[in-house]
């Protein structure tokens, strides 16, 4: 069977544009927020077709939801239908949840080292670990690959481990991959493809 996933991430939020590290804490979206998933709607309304032939499934976390159902009112989609797992959420930062990296260095300066700025997030107190993340991501991988098409909403970091998962890429080149709120990505026949929602389209094939 020949699968397609889009991935998209929630737009941006207070808290993103304060510098705070959110985990499993919830702002709402900004104003650029709401127009960053608009205009993504509106690209993924272009390549989908028939809303109905989709299952749309979105962390629950409200920004999330948020973000889902401005993508469900543009698509055409019954939000009612749509399916929220909790192994899309983001990843939890446990005490860090709130804070800024300048806020955690100075009152954790311990955990910043032998780490880099890509993987420091597994350090925080009570926060989840990176395998973690995998097998939960993984599993939910192998729950929708009988599911032809797809479209899911999460998070930025939990993003970038997926995307991962699916390249097959190490550690410490998943957690490189981008994490824009303008653009989200399809993935289907081990290939992942970013997509703009100003149309510029760049393919990588991984």
């Amino acid at each position: 069977m020949n699968q397609t996933i889009y991935l998209l991430r929630h737009g941006e939020t207070e808290f993103n544009t304060q510098g705070r590290y959110q985990g499993e804490l919830d702002t709402s979206l900004t104003e650029m927020g709401v127009q960053q998933v608009q205009q993504n709607a509106q690209m993924l309304k272009s390549l989908i077709g028939n809303p109905d032939e989709w299952k749309i499934v979105s962390s629950p976390l409200g920004r999330a939801m948020q973000s889902t159902e401005i993508i469900c009112e543009t698509i055409g989609y019954d939000v009612k239908k749509v399916e929220k797992d909790e192994r899309l959420t983001e990843v939890a930062v446990g005490q860090w949840a709130g804070l800024t990296t300048k806020e955690i260095e100075s009152s954790w300066p311990n955990l910043f080292q032998n780490t880099n700025v890509y993987n420091w997030y597994f350090n925080a107190p009570n926060g989840e670990a990176y395998d973690s993340v995998v097998s939960r991501l993984s599993t939910w991988l192998k729950d929708i690959q009988h599911v032809p098409n797809v479209i899911a909403i999460s998070h930025g970091l939990t993003g970038r481990i997926l995307r991962g998962i699916y390249a097959d890429l190490k550690k410490e080149d998943a957690l490189k991959l981008e994490v824009s709120q303008d653009v989200f990505f399809k993935l289907t026949d081990n290939t992942i493809t970013r997509i703009c929602s100003d149309f510029d389209d760049v393919y990588l094939h991984l």
